[in-house]
Order: structure tokens, then sequence, then C-alpha cells
């Protein structure tokens, strides 16, 4: 596949985990945005920004403070940049009785405390950051 050719990968739940939560620190998004189980591969190409994450099984998480369950595929892909990342593939949000996929993450620049999610239906979300703090 040429998106991966000049890749950074890491192999394996620990190391493809620490990879993920460093991306997320490295383009300033809340550590707690992707939580992952069973990680089997974390990939990331620095010239165009495309990342993917495969994991053993799909994983629904609940985050608390907004009362929002999201869905995470076994395969995630994306292009990540500062306090954004476009072209998600893979993560649903909960909305009612559907499950939209989000297609664009975005952390307000200046920061405001606010993150935005669109999916492909148009529709977009916003809530505190602090919502998707790690271990929230």
């Amino acid at each position: 596949m040429a998106e991966k050719e000049g890749a950074i990968v890491k192999t394996g739940h620990e190391e493809g985990l620490k990879l993920a939560v460093a991306l997320l620190e490295e383009f300033e998004l809340p550590e707690g945005l992707l939580p992952l189980a069973d990680v089997l591969e974390v990939g990331f190409v620095r010239s165009t920004g495309y990342m993917w994450i495969q994991q053993k099984k799909k994983v629904e998480h609940n985050f608390k403070m907004i009362s929002k369950l999201v869905s995470y595929d076994t395969d995630i892909t994306g292009y990540v940049q500062k306090k954004r990342i476009k072209k998600l593939k893979g993560v649903k949000a909960k909305e009612l009785m559907l499950w939209p996929p989000v297609s664009e993450i975005i952390v307000d620049d200046p920061p405001t405390g606010k993150i935005h999610f669109k999916s492909l239906a148009g529709i977009t979300k916003t809530f505190p950051v602090e919502a998707f703090a790690a271990g929230q």
C-alpha cells in the first residue's frame, strides 16, 4: 500500500498504544480520544499525516462526562494534523438510534476548551475537551 511507505510502525498492544498516545500528544489532541484494546498495529506516515490503527476487536467506549457511546472498529484510519484528524474512518458515535460515522475531529485553535466532531451526514457535535482526557 503506497500510503504506508516511509511509515513508523509499531506492533503489539504496548508499543502500538505508546505510538497512538504519542501522536495524540504531538498533535495537541486529547489523550483519551482513542480508548484502544488489543492493539495489533499502529502506523504513521509523517510526510502525509496518514495514520492507521488495527485492533483485534471492535471497542465501544462510554465517555461518562458527556454520556456519549463511541464505537471504534478493528481498523481505524485518518490524517492527523495539529489539533485535527481528517478523513477519519472506523469511528462512530451513537446518536439516538443511529451510529453515524465520525469523519473529522477538530480542537479549537486558539484553545477554547471545545472539541468538534463532524460526520459525513453534516452533523457537528461540540463537547468540552476535558471529556476526552485519558481515563475518562
